[in-house]
């Protein structure tokens, strides 16, 4: 068995860490393959301090433009020659199958090339200031600033995260989850080479409570970023609130999505499924909540409970090309989702249409075995009476795993009010082919990102973020993420003479009018 252990990236060096080793686990096969070092509080004090001395010294924060997009292009180049590295670890570690691995982490360099190219192009105001002044507005760093990641895109939510801050020249600590902080461990190295100084970032591997409040809670830090559940989102806010520092969480998510009976209903199974069942459902904008109109709800079961049998005969040992879904991120994951499915069944509120069970015995590819991972079915459960599912846990709480529940609706208005149905307003989806009609509903639906005839679309540019509490703060992508890791600084210069600045501007120099600002 390879137990190869991982050491901390401390201000741009590999460090042994004083904490606990944590113990990584392929969520396929139960396996513990590696072991990595984690953070103490004096790790974190160490990290901060070296970032925090990086940041003054200027060597990032006072680089131009030009020098940061050079250097985020060259991280760009080096994170798809190290692909063959980065891809199989990434599946390994979270369970994802390598094929969806070929397809989300190459797509990973188009952030630091956004944010290259928004360093180059970025144009600052000349404000229109009354007299002779000159007013314009810069942007500066922030500081020190603390990005805490997932388990489910380790890689994915750390680019996003890291491009547009290091873009604004702020010195950067990711903590990323215990769970799978290799790839970031080695997305680092990768950055460095590309020429991100020393002190400039740190990877500290640990835990929530220890690593993760020694950081956020730190004086020195002037921004958090966090992606997670809710209440630990919340948990973070109040350590964060204390120093007054910045706060951006992408949180929780139940994303309902619409079926109207003008969709094109082949198009919506295929939306479904890839909006529901990728990365085994684990993914904060998972397509959980589906509301079809009646006219079309026998036919769209009929056709999804094809798809996703399909889905089910395909899964095995995500490492081969061949394999459609992989396991939950661990047993605890499982229990989980086991727990809200039996919630929905026992209450005689919900039955599964497919699925509904973990998954045992041998995948129809070869000896592969289910047991010793942690797999479950993708499962469609539907109400035992008309919309009875609605008034259990699964339909109400997230449960982060391959389980969509789905409803009925007559009108439109039933449609909204269903989808709306949340305290939580992340993702959503409509599936229409009557173009008025989309636009109509996605102004109704309360979420921050409304995927039409589409879902899980992620771009730089496009902003990522929800409008509910539960959801989170703030906003990941576009020019809005690369805003709030600065501070506006404006300066204001007097052009006028000195002749003219004394006759309008010597306050005590007699009874005549002169300005005020």
């Amino acid at each position: 068995m390879d137990t190869h252990v991982h050491l901390l990236w401390l201000a741009g060096k590999e460090k042994e860490g004083q904490g606990d080793l944590i113990p990584i686990e392929d969520p396929a096969t139960g396996e513990i393959f590696a072991r990595c070092h984690s953070a103490s509080s004096s790790d974190v004090e160490a990290a901060i301090t070296a970032a925090n001395d990086a940041y003054e010294s200027g060597v990032w924060s006072r680089a131009s433009r030009h020098h940061r997009a050079d250097v985020l292009d060259k991280c760009a180049v080096l994170l798809a020659e190290a692909l063959p590295e980065l891809i199989p670890l990434e599946s390994k570690q979270t369970g994802r199958v390598i094929r969806e691995m070929n397809a989300q982490v190459p797509s990973l360099t188009r952030w630091f090339k956004y944010y290259a190219s928004l360093l180059r192009v970025e144009e600052r105001s000349v404000l229109p200031t009354v007299g002779k002044l000159h007013n314009f507005i810069d942007r500066a760093p922030l500081g020190v600033v603390v990005q805490i990641t997932p388990f489910n895109h380790p890689l994915l939510i750390a680019v996003k995260k890291l491009a547009p801050a290091l873009a604004a020249g702020n010195s950067v600590i990711i903590k990323p989850s215990e769970l799978t902080p290799l790839t970031t461990l080695l997305l680092a190295k990768i950055l460095r080479q590309a020429g991100i100084p020393d002190g400039v970032l740190s990877v500290l591997p640990g835990l929530g409570i220890t690593t993760g409040k020694a950081l956020v809670e730190h004086p020195l830090v002037r921004k958090v970023d966090f992606t997670g559940g809710t209440e630990a989102g919340r948990a973070i806010g109040k350590l964060v609130g204390g120093n007054l520092a910045r706060y951006t969480a992408e949180l929780g998510g139940k994303a309902p999505v619409i079926v109207f009976e003008k969709a094109d209903i082949d198009m919506a199974v295929n939306g479904i499924v890839f909006g529901s069942f990728i990365a085994s459902g684990q993914t904060c904008v998972a397509s959980t909540r589906i509301i079809v109109q009646n006219t079309i709800i026998d036919t769209l079961l009929e056709k999804l409970k094809i798809k996703v049998e399909d889905i089910t005969s395909r899964m095995g040992d995500p490492g081969k090309l061949h394999s459609s879904m992989g396991p939950l991120i661990s047993e605890r994951q499982l229990r989980r989702v086991e727990s809200l499915v039996a919630q929905a069944r026992e209450t005689h509120l919900a039955i599964p249409l497919v699925g509904g069970k973990r998954m045992t015995g041998r995948c129809i590819f070869g000896r592969f075995d289910f047991a010793k991972g942690y797999f479950y079915e993708p499962t469609v459960l539907v109400s035992t009476k008309y919309n009875s599912i609605t008034q259990t846990s699964i339909w109400r709480e997230e449960a982060f795993g391959p389980v969509i529940a789905v409803v009925r609706f007559e009108t439109e208005e039933e449609a909204i009010a269903l989808a709306n149905d949340s305290n939580m307003g992340l993702g959503s989806g409509v599936w229409t082919q009557d173009l008025s009609q989309a636009f109509r509903v996605s102004e109704r639906i309360q979420a921050g990102m409304i995927w039409i005839n589409t879902h899980h679309r992620n771009d730089p540019s496009s902003p990522w973020g929800g409008v509910t509490s539960a959801s989170g703060v703030g906003s990941e992508n576009g020019i809005e993420a690369y805003h709030a890791y600065t501070t506006t600084r404006s300066t204001i210069i007097n052009y006028a003479s000195p002749e003219e600045s004394l006759e309008s501007d010597d306050w005590f120099g007699g009874s005549r009018m002169v300005r005020y600002g």
